[in-house]
């Protein structure tokens, strides 16, 4: 038949007349004719004639039903039939009424001829006599649910369980299929369990728990639209008590008379009061609400500004608070759990930190800050290969940010998984190059920032520290010396090539076997290089040497010692002997194979990568000073300028325990401990030192150092340098001092005079009141007196009449009154006589301009008078001075280059003066107001200084100038804290006054540890500990710097010290093995927790060496040693922590030197060559 069935005749004509098959496609066989004819026939039937059909159908199917009540059923028909007539009334019989596939299934079925028996009702297949082809019945009752719901009802669909998910027929190795299980049940559960309560371990439950904030929120929209900076507080007076009505005030009288019950207790008296489920209800909208509104506010924000980088950082760090509100005052309530729940939720925070720093990076790709927020949270989400080589991707795409190389270069070295010396120490030399690159502009791709250079001094210190931590310390000297040379010795024609080349002309120099900077008969690399063109120099043998003898010495004393000490014992000393790099001596025909240690030896790739250019004189001084230290030498701490990361470089106690010596209460703090051991001192945290200095061989070394240096430097310079020369004389003096050992400090006293003579013979120091001012100090120290003060006096007379014009006269009276002081207190007990006190005499005759070299012994009260109106007047002016000169760096930008010091800008000699004038002539509060006035003005000052100001000038004059009235505003504290203290000591004074000044001087200077030490003293006298500590967390919690944490620490271990030692008192009769648990040693582990846990204390080798040495003196070796392999993960390369795990686990020796020799830290005695020696 054809697709049309009108036109059925006219196509099969067509068709057999074409003789061609083409359309063949229209063509249907499988329609029949017939049926389309009869199916059009009964759709132009009457409406009357169907109507009578479909009722009878209806009727037939009826009867059929099985049903009880036979009323029921004419019902049912009977209104079927009514509701049809009216629909057919509506359509108006027309023929056109719409004609139901149902009604015309029926018309079909029932003019079929169908089997009757089967077809007309339904039976069993068991009950059939015969099967027939058709076993199956056809349902003529209409279903109207189909018509409702336009699908079959779920009852009516076959379900069934299903038993595994496996498919038969399909190989299960390469063919399987995936089946949903239904989740009716399950939703059917939830929806018959919604009435019920949650369980504790429910969902619903532990989003709820995450999502409250314990603390009372403001309820009270702020006014100010901005929720972010406004300052969250709790009211005082009570918002429900308010809020109630009038009405209920009466019924408080009487329940609550004298107003002590909150409105919570007036309502549960009166039995009223909200349900505890309503109240839980409605407190967690208000905190949620809270804290849904400051989040809004952020996005806000961010959407209006999404160049913020600081906002993006801020909304980075809520939630952290977020997270801290949720767990806030919960330990009480949950206990345990809170733990798990704080564990099961840090993932997710962090998560969602890391998707706001990923939105953030994509707006900002440029900003560095926020690409180290986003690594900072990958740390402890990724595995270490992907966050190394995403910084290494960061680093690449931001080779011009210092900063970043800084992060990135800690990180290396902090990773423990990946760390190795070597490894690191290339990324170093990598850095340094790359920087440099940058800065001679060969790297065209990215422009030079600004102070590119002082940033690539930091770096290259900071490496040669990580050398000296690590053992390297030939390595570090070498670098050392190498720079030297690059800096100071460096050729004309050489100078203004790039950094590369010069690097490459100076590789000759320094594999040429030539002498370099601190050896003997060094030159440099501008005289090698001159006579190399004129056709070389015949080298001079050398000296002979008698330092053989002390290194033929045995170095195992004692065998009896277990084999841990001996090792320690053998390791330092070898440290101390062998920290200068190992050179063949041609006069004696040595050559490179005859070193016994290959170690010792230093290649020119191992530091030629570092080698970087300063081209200002005041980065090559800071250089100096930073050798200087390097090899333990004090410097000025402005002139040098804190490291990029100082907490890196503590390892030594002495940090902490300055400022004790009750013999010099005044002067104590002349020279301030750094907690830097210099170079050749590695050793365990207690222990003691080889020598005083660096040794013959070290001595000589820094001697050769200063007197090659001094001809090349610009006299301030050489000034400074000399400075510095003295110091390190000075100091060696005071460690014999300490130390009690008369016959080194004989000797170590010739030395140290000898030294300081020469100096002050130089024509440039002649006139210096700084060198003779140490010089008398050094005298004065070694016990002779007198000397001393002719000393004082031929340098006040080379002072002259200015009086207290010259800052450095100020500060030599200030010195000779404050040892003139101590020496009466030590003799007489107290100063009985104003007047011929020897201190006020010096103090009056320079405030009148005169020499102290008068022979007049008494003072009369009209010099008194005067003396002290021109200490109030000099004061006065000197602080207008400093003003407009610090307002106007310009104007001195001259005078600092001329004097690196900035003496003229010092203000600590003519401040201590007068406050030590007025407390001998008048009392402790005259010097007190005098200390105030000088404090309050430069402390303001200081604070002034901002950033754009600092930078108005040269950005290096600047950043001195603001470090050095930093510097003595500290300087200043410590001298009044030092006076109190002596106050204290001699008189009656409370100590309020004391612990006032401190408090407030160490709320400004967080880092000074000299009023830590003077604080610690202070607090040590009372038994209560609660003032301290709240200051203590007062400071650590605004301040990231360890110092205060540290001295926090120490507190707590002198005041264990003292309960301890009070209930050992208490039982003389019966030995304590065990003392009272009384909780201080729980605080102390968590301060050093505390510590650990910040970014600069989990780089603090002290930190991690003080916290293992605690808790094995409380006897917990097993936690010790976890506390250790802990302290690994953070400072793999500090080679002392090795040392002490050595020292306090000896039975695992042989896996610390594994570990050590894994890492590639210095090793100097393997343990095979320690059997040996013992065999021997």
């Amino acid at each position: 038949m054809a697709l049309f069935p009108a036109f059925a005749e006219v196509s099969k004509n067509r068709v057999e007349e074409s003789s061609s098959k083409e359309l063949d496609w229209l063509n249907n066989k499988s329609f029949q004719t017939g049926d389309a004819l009869s199916l059009h026939n009964r759709f132009s039937e009457k409406p009357n004639q169907r109507e009578e059909s479909v009722e009878k159908d209806d009727a037939s199917s009826d009867e059929e039903e099985r049903g009880d009540g036979p009323s029921r059923k004419k019902k049912k028909k009977s209104e079927k039939k009514r509701k049809k007539k009216k629909s057919h009334k509506k359509k108006n019989g027309s023929d056109s009424e719409t004609i139901y596939p149902s009604d015309l299934i029926k018309e079909e079925k029932g003019i079929r001829e169908q089997p009757v028996l089967l077809g007309s009702r339904f039976s069993w297949l068991d009950d059939l006599q015969s099967p027939t082809e058709h076993p199956f019945c056809v349902d003529c009752k209409p279903d109207a649910a189909n018509w409702t719901y336009k699908s079959l009802y779920r009852g009516d669909v076959a379900r069934y369980k299903r038993k595994g998910s496996s498919t038969l027929g399909l190989d299960f190795l390469r063919q399987g299929v995936s089946w949903e299980e239904s989740e009716t049940k399950k939703k059917k559960k939830k929806a018959n369990s919604g009435n019920q309560d949650e369980r504790y371990f429910s969902v619903a439950t532990r989003k709820l728990l995450r999502s409250e904030a314990p603390v009372s929120v403001i309820s009270v929209t702020p006014e100010s639209s901005d929720v972010i900076n406004s300052s969250s507080f709790l009211p005082l007076g009570d918002a429900e008590q308010e809020s109630m009505g009038q009405s209920g005030d009466k019924a408080e009288t009487s329940v609550n008379p004298l107003g002590v019950y909150d409105s919570s207790t007036a309502l549960w008296l009166q039995g009223k009061g909200l349900q505890g489920d309503q109240k839980q209800e409605t407190e967690t909208e208000e905190k949620s609400g809270y804290a849904v509104g400051r989040t809004e506010e952020f996005n806000r924000r961010l959407r209006e500004q999404p160049t913020d980088t600081q906002l993006w950082i801020q909304f980075i760090r809520y939630q952290d608070e977020l997270s801290t509100a949720a767990f806030r005052g919960d330990e009480e309530q949950q206990g345990g759990d809170l733990a798990e729940r704080r564990k099961s939720s840090y993932r997710a925070i962090l998560e969602k930190k890391l998707s706001i720093a990923d939105r953030a990076v994509e707006t900002n790709p440029t900003c560095i800050a926020l690409h180290l927020e986003r690594l900072r949270i990958c740390q402890e989400l990724w595995e270490p290969s992907a966050l190394a080589k995403e910084w290494k991707k960061l680093v690449f795409l931001h080779p011009n940010s210092a900063p970043l190389w800084k992060k990135y270069l800690l990180f290396t070295q902090s990773y423990f998984s990946s760390f190795t010396v070597t490894k690191v120490n290339s990324s170093y030399g990598k850095c340094l190059s790359t920087l440099s690159s940058v800065r001679d502009g060969s790297m065209v791709s990215h422009p030079a920032l600004p102070g590119i250079e002082d940033d690539m001094l930091d770096i290259f210190i900071q490496q040669c520290h990580f050398l000296r931590q690590s053992g390297h310390s030939e390595k570090a000297v070498s670098l050392f010396q190498a720079m030297m040379d690059f800096t100071y010795f460096k050729p004309d024609s050489v100078k203004n090539l790039p950094t590369k080349q010069q690097v490459d002309f100076f590789e000759t120099f320094w594999d040429s076997g030539e002498a370099r900077v601190g050896e003997v008969g060094a030159r440099g690399w501008k005289a090698w290089m001159t006579e190399q063109e004129r056709g070389g120099w015949v080298q001079p043998p050398a000296e002979e040497e008698e330092e053989e003898e002390d290194e033929d010495e045995e170095e195992v004393k004692d065998r009896s010692l277990p084999r841990g000490t001996i090792w320690l014992d053998v390791e330092s000393s070898r440290e101390a002997l062998h920290w200068l790099p190992w050179r063949p001596d041609k006069a004696k025909g040595q050559s490179e194979e005859d070193c016994e240690d290959p170690d010792r030896q230093v290649l020119f790739d191992d530091i030629g990568p570092s080698l970087i250019c300063l081209s200002s004189q005041e980065l090559q001084l800071r250089f100096l000073l930073s050798f200087l230290s390097f090899l333990g030498c004090p410097v000025d701490s402005v002139l040098t300028a804190a490291p990029y990361q100082p907490s890196t470089f503590l390892e030594n106690l002495s940090l902490l325990t300055q400022g004790t010596e009750l013999q010099r209460p005044l002067t104590s703090f002349s020279l301030p401990e750094t907690g830097i051991n210099s170079v050749g001192h590695m050793t365990t945290l207690q222990g003691t030192r080889k020598w005083l200095g660096l040794g013959k061989q070290g001595e000589k070394f820094v001697t050769n150092v200063f007197s090659m240096l001094q001809p090349v430097l610009p006299p301030p310079h050489r000034a400074v340098l000399s400075l510095s020369w003295i110091l390190y004389e000075k100091l060696k003096v005071l460690h014999c001092l300490r130390s009690g050992n008369k016959k080194r400090l004989r000797i170590q006293g010739k030395r140290s005079k000898r030294v300081a003579k020469r100096l002050l013979k130089e024509p440039d120091n002649r006139s210096s009141l700084v060198l003779w001012r140490e010089y008398a100090h050094l005298e004065w120290l070694l016990g002779n007196l007198d000397e001393a003060r002719k000393v004082f006096t031929t340098a006040t007379a080379l002072g002259g009449t200015r009086g207290l014009s010259s800052p450095a006269l100020c500060e030599l009276c200030l010195l000779w009154s404050q040892l003139e002081l101590e020496n009466t207190v030590k003799e007489l007990g107290e100063v009985n006589d104003v007047t011929t006190s020897p201190a006020v005499m010096l103090l009056t005759r320079l405030a009148e301009g005169s020499s102290s070299s008068s022979s007049s012994q008494t003072i009369s009260p009209v010099s008194i008078l005067k003396a002290r109106r021109s200490f109030e007047q000099s004061l006065s002016s000197s602080l207008s001075s400093l003003e407009q000169n610090m307002q106007n760096p310009q104007l001195n930008k001259k005078a600092t280059q001329d004097d690196p010091q900035e003496k003229e800008l010092r203000l600590r000699g003519l401040v201590g003066c007068y406050a030590l004038f007025q407390y001998l002539t008048v009392s402790i509060q005259a010097a007190i107001a005098v200390y105030s006035q000088a404090r309050e003005r430069m402390e303001e000052l200081h604070r002034s200084l901002t950033p754009e100001k600092q930078l108005d000038g040269s950005e290096t004059t600047s950043r001195l100038l603001v470090s050095r009235l930093a510097s003595d505003c500290e300087e200043i504290a410590v001298q009044q804290a030092a006076l109190l203290r002596y106050n204290n000591n001699v008189g009656v004074c409370p100590l309020a006054t004391l612990r006032q000044m401190l408090t407030s001087a160490l709320s400004s200077w967080p880092c000074n540890a000299a009023l830590w030490s003077i604080y610690i003293q202070v607090e040590n006298r009372y038994h209560s500990a609660g003032r301290a500590r709240r200051f203590f967390y007062t400071v650590t919690r605004d301040n990231s710097s360890v110092v205060p944490r540290l001295f926090a620490i120490v507190a707590e271990q002198h005041r264990k010290q003292l309960v301890d030692a009070a209930q050992r008192s208490c039982c003389l009769d019966e030995a304590l093995p065990i003392l009272p648990e009384n909780g201080l040693s729980n605080r102390i582990r968590g301060l050093f927790e505390g510590a650990a846990s910040t970014e600069t204390g989990a780089h603090c080798p002290l930190v991690w060496r003080m916290y293992i040495h605690f808790l094995v003196s409380e006897g917990k070796a097993d936690k010790a040693r976890g506390i250790f392999y802990k302290a690994l993960q953070s400072i793999p390369w500090v080679k002392g922590l090795y040392m002490d795990a050595v020292q306090l686990f000896p039975e695992h020796l042989q896996e610390f030197v594994d570990l050590m020799t894994e890492k590639e830290l210095r090793l100097r005695l393997p343990l095979e060559e320690l059997d040996i020696l013992l065999e021997d």
